[in-house]
């Protein structure tokens, strides 16, 4: 047989039959598989979100990307979802989301709420409460009216709470928020500082005793959660000793509230006496707490060492990693996480898709560590722990990984995506967020629940091993060169930590060296910086960063010379040297307007 195709002569050995002649007629063929492949195309079947999770369960892409990138969320029963952004614009500072075709990916897209100006990347919370759906800034706790049928919410945002203190030098001040049972609303005045030092970070120098900050931040407030227009002074005072605080949920079998804690930071670059740098990258633990009235856990005086499994006095209150002195006064964790693994998101599973085993059981989002220099970077990953009667029944578990899509993860840009928000929607299925790209999976189980058993969790098991979870080993996974010197070795020591081995900083708290005007323009500002410090919001190529700069003026004039040199010449940067002359010429002016 003759089968002519466009315009070719080409011999198949098949036998002919009348209905063969429509189908390869020459016009009809092409236009078969073009039809075909439209509707290939348009099958309802997600896309695999390609996280590793235990045996059974896969994910799906609710939506790829969302420029503002994504906090935390909340799902309504009628599988609205709430997405908290991280960086505000004139359309709103929240998102509205919802598959209306049943395919899983979001295809009904809204922006809302109050366009009011805050550091919007420290905006976290995003929870539903009582009809109404409730979400912060950095100073304020909003609300607004959902309506049954309505993508958006109703009306105008109102203000349940409002940080009234002075922030501009203030760490820690993102507003997660929790409910309870009796009308209450929990709302977190974190430390405005790493361990009550003054100077703020500053090696060597001990801890305020007693720690002043601890009246009015670093602990837990409780509220009316009905109540407009309250500041802290209409709040009581529920549990102090309290870092900072992004995940915070209220636990229903016990009725209780729990929290994850960011341990404090700078072990290596505060007290290199003290500890070794594999020591700082382990230490201290991020605690999971849980959050009785009138509880104290101990920030600043101490801090929990999840190795040793003990909570143990602070250096700057003349601690040496081992003395637990005044510490065995304060509440210990329920379970000490490794340390800058940032707690971001707590959710106690209710939901009836899931095996029985998670049941109740607390899921974690770990956003992953930026200050573990001179090892990897680690988390990024979603745990569970499993609960039996209110209380954990087994260590913890990876849950889902994959979201850096790197590994080794050595600079925190380098991962690809940052787990950051949870949230269960009506049939029981778990929705995760990123803040890198804004992207949001649906994760569900595809078996048999009761035939679920701990084979399928092996897989994940191993994931412990992977360079994100596990312990560093004190040789092989130490990134510092052996023959760093000068400017370099100043930089690997005291800015790696927070601007990263690259340079590239870490987006919405520390800034890049790279490509700023700040690091190669003006020699005498840059210089102020490192002796003075720098605190509040600055923006650097269209992105607001809110970390604290703390001052250097402890190093010598020779080492701020060098390791600004290094960075104004490395990285891609081509600017001047400086001088230890200036450094010098600068300081004693200093010094003259100080003492005037």
């Amino acid at each position: 047989m003759k089968l002519l195709y466009l315009d070719r002569v080409v011999a198949i050995p098949v036998k002919r039959t009348e209905n063969m002649k429509f189908f390869f007629n020459i016009r009809v063929f092409p236009i078969f598989f073009v039809l075909l492949f439209f509707f290939l195309a348009c099958q309802k079947s997600p896309t695999d979100g390609k996280l590793l999770l235990p045996d059974g369960f896969s994910s799906a892409v609710v939506i790829d990307s969302i420029s503002e990138t994504v906090r935390h969320m909340a799902v309504t029963d009628d599988k609205i979802i709430y997405a908290k952004l991280r960086n505000s614009t004139e359309k709103g500072v929240a998102m509205a989301l919802k598959d209306t075709d049943g395919d899983v990916r979001a295809d009904q897209i809204e922006r809302f709420g109050s366009s009011q100006k805050a550091r919007w990347s420290y905006a976290t919370a995003m929870r539903i409460y009582k009809g109404y759906i409730y979400y912060s800034s950095d100073l304020v706790v909003y609300r607004q009216k959902l309506k049954l049928g309505s993508l958006l919410p109703e009306g105008e945002a109102e203000i349940i709470v409002i940080d009234d203190h002075e922030h501009g030098k203030h760490e820690h001040i993102g507003k997660p928020i929790a409910f309870d049972n009796e009308g209450h609303i929990f709302v977190p005045f974190g430390a405005p500082s790493n361990a009550c030092q003054e100077p703020k970070r500053t090696p060597g120098a001990p801890g305020m005793d007693p720690c002043p900050q601890l009246e009015d931040h670093a602990g837990i407030w409780r509220f009316d959660a009905n109540k407009l227009g309250q500041t802290q002074k209409d709040g009581y005072k529920y549990a102090s000793g309290i870092r900072s605080l992004v995940a915070m949920n209220w636990n229903p079998v016990d009725n209780e509230l729990y929290a994850v804690m960011h341990g404090r930071d700078d072990l290596l670059r505060l007290w290199p006496n003290v500890y070794t740098p594999q020591e700082s990258a382990l230490l201290p633990s991020e605690e999971f707490m849980r959050v009785t009235e009138g509880s104290h856990f101990g920030w600043p005086y101490c801090y929990y060492d999840q190795v040793k499994g003990k909570k143990v006095l602070a250096p700057e209150y003349g601690g040496d990693g081992e003395i637990v002195g005044r510490c065995a006064d304060y509440e210990d964790p329920i379970i000490g996480f490794p340390g800058h693994w940032a707690p971001n998101d707590l959710l106690f599973y209710q939901g009836d898709q899931f095996p029985e085993r998670y049941k109740n059981g607390a899921f974690i989002t770990f956003h992953g560590s930026t200050n573990r220099a001179p090892y990897q970077q680690s988390g990024y990953i979603v745990g569970f722990v499993p609960f039996k009667d209110g209380k954990p029944s087994g260590d913890f578990e990876v849950f889902a990984d994959g979201f850096a899509e790197v590994d080794p993860i050595v600079n925190t840009k380098d991962a690809a995506h940052r787990p950051m928000g949870l949230a269960v929607g009506p049939d029981g299925e778990l929705y995760i967020s990123d803040s890198v790209k804004g992207k949001i999976w649906k994760v569900s189980y595809d078996g048999k629940k009761e035939e679920f058993k701990e084979e399928q969790l092996l897989a994940m098991e191993e994931r412990k091993l992977a360079s994100n979870v596990r312990s560093p080993d004190v040789i092989k996974d130490n990134l510092m060169k052996e023959d760093v010197a000068g400017g370099e070795k100043v930089y690997y020591q005291y800015c790696s930590a927070c601007h990263q081995l690259n340079g590239r900083g870490a987006s919405g708290r520390f800034p890049p060296l790279i490509g700023t005007d700040w690091v190669t323009g003006d020699k005498e500002r840059l210089i102020r910086v490192m002796l003075n410090g720098m605190e509040g919001s600055l923006e650097i190529n269209g992105e607001v960063y809110n970390g604290a700069m703390p001052q250097h003026s402890f190093l010598k004039d020779e080492e701020i010379a060098q390791v600004l040199t290094y960075i104004r010449s490395n990285f891609g940067n081509e600017a001047s040297e400086i001088k230890e002359a200036e450094i010098t010429e600068l300081r004693k002016n200093k010094k003259k307007v100080e003492s005037r």
